[in-house]
């Protein structure tokens, strides 16, 4: 659809920046933290690990300094979960909590809208030994720390996020850390991990709703809109079935509280479906969410099938998908997309894919709606005078903030935009030289240098485009 005015985007949008707090802090054991998951994961020597990572924890003053400059209207975090509860249960962490006190504090004396997510991948370390997300304990725990950090921090954080990516850790647990290695029957394994983590999500958006009635809570998983391959309908079948396992799965679970029907006939044909009862599907109906958070950074084309000449019928070579390993071929087949480039870690640039994805959500849920991820990775390289002319990430955005700008304009009631990131950070797979951040972390995967902080071009781009709110588009900048 063409219009010849857009609507613009509303007053009192929301622009901002994420983190998370594994990838951002550092700090890993200090002041009474408990290790997680991820600092117990092994990765390539030759990427630099979780320690230290941008040192947002003893830095954070600074940073938060440079997103009141940047204009941030908020900044989403995560909290470490075993940064609160060093075991994951058991006894309180008052250093970890002082920690977000003070981040919380200074957030808002800058006049920025804290939005904090709960749970960013970062499991605790204890509760991973005794069986992690396959042992509904981990429900309890989970509600507990929720309960523990709304009653620490709901008198000044307004905008709750549940579970970051719940879709990711289930489709991608072997390289997430929710599925350790050798697990017999892993794809049942972890479809029953999803539901107690559904349990568990249910279970902190009641505490939220009972404990913060003025405060909004909601989901906050990668989706994206996936396409058939061609228009024959067994294509179109394909994608339903993928956008189903992918998507609404998730969602579906967190909205209505039901399973998605395509998803569970899926998980009946290959033997995952999860153990469940009536009390708990009782739960999950009362579990409402306020509004939908999610994440996007690129769609997917798939296939029924292949012909024997890959090329014929408009259908191109088959691939697997950047984001997501391959599934059985039954499913669908995950096929290259002729209409999208690709970036230079091999993901597509699909700007209209972004509007689509907004428009399906919306049309399925009818709740509001907040980017929480969005951006661009790349190896950008600090030049001369500690710059940093990072023009594809400028276009990237432009072209994406365009596509909500239609989005908003075809009646999507969308409340905010936060990219990833707002500082460089570790990237859970390809270390620090994947920056996504609009301000430069001056460290190497090995050297950690004086991690000084330098504004790159799209710092200022962001800046102007937020004080202008969404209008100032254009790409050309003095820097």
């Amino acid at each position: 659809m063409h219009y010849q005015t857009l609507a613009p985007f509303p007053p009192g949008f929301l622009w901002g920046a994420s983190t998370s707090a594994y990838q951002a802090e550092g700090a890993w054991n200090e002041d009474g933290k408990g290790p997680s998951v991820i600092d117990r994961a092994v990765f390539p020597p030759e990427l630099s690990d979780f320690t230290v990572a941008s040192d947002h924890y003893h830095r954070f003053a600074g940073d938060i300094a440079l997103f009141a400059e940047l204009g941030l209207k908020t900044y989403r975090f995560s909290i470490a979960w075993s940064r609160l509860y060093p075991e994951g249960d058991g006894a309180l962490n008052p250093e970890g909590a002082a920690f977000y006190h003070r981040l919380i504090d200074e957030i808002r004396r800058h006049g920025i809208e804290p939005l904090v997510t709960l749970y960013h991948f970062d499991l605790p370390w204890a509760l991973q030994q005794r069986g992690g997300w396959s042992d509904p304990r981990t429900i309890g725990a989970f509600e507990r720390f929720a309960r523990t950090a709304f009653k620490l921090y709901g008198d000044r954080v307004n905008y709750w996020l549940t579970i970051n990516e719940q879709n990711m850790m289930i489709l991608k647990g072997d390289v997430i850390g929710t599925l350790p290695p050798g697990t017999p029957d892993p794809q049942r394994t972890l479809y029953q991990q999803n539901h107690h983590m559904m349990l568990a999500q249910a279970r902190a958006m009641i505490a939220c709703h009972e404990l913060l009635p003025a405060a909004k809570i909601g989901p906050a998983p990668n989706i994206s809109c996936v396409y058939p391959a061609t228009s024959r309908p067994e294509d179109a079948v394909a994608a339903n079935n993928y956008a189903s396992i992918r998507n609404w799965l998730y969602l579906d679970l967190a909205c209505h509280g039901r399973y998605n029907a395509v998803a569970w006939s899926f998980m009946a044909e290959k033997g995952f479906l999860p153990h469940i009862t009536a009390d708990e599907m009782s739960l999950l109906a009362q579990g409402r969410p306020d509004f939908i958070a999610f994440n996007y950074y690129a769609s997917t084309t798939v296939a029924a099938d292949l012909p024997l000449d890959n090329h014929s019928a408009g259908r191109g070579r088959e691939i697997e998908d950047r984001q997501l390993p391959g599934m059985d071929r039954s499913v669908y087949i995950g096929v290259d997309n002729p209409h999208l480039e690709h970036n230079q870690f091999g993901w597509y640039l699909d700007p209209v894919g972004f509007r689509v994805t907004c428009r399906e959500i919306y049309e399925r849920y009818h709740l509001p709606l907040i980017v929480t991820e969005n951006g661009l990775g790349a190896f950008d390289t600090l030049e001369a005078g500690n710059k940093v002319h990072d023009d594809e990430r400028i276009r990237y955005l432009s072209d994406h903030i365009r596509q909500l700008q239609l989005a908003i304009t075809d009646g999507v009631r969308l409340f905010g935009y936060c990219p990833w990131s707002a500082i460089d950070l570790v990237s859970t797979h390809q270390g620090i030289g994947k920056r996504y951040g609009f301000v430069y972390v001056n460290r190497d995967e090995r050297d950690l240098k004086d991690l000084a902080r330098f504004r790159k071009k799209s710092f200022f781009w962001y800046q102007r485009l937020i004080k202008s709110n969404g209008r100032r588009l254009e790409t050309d900048i003095e820097y």
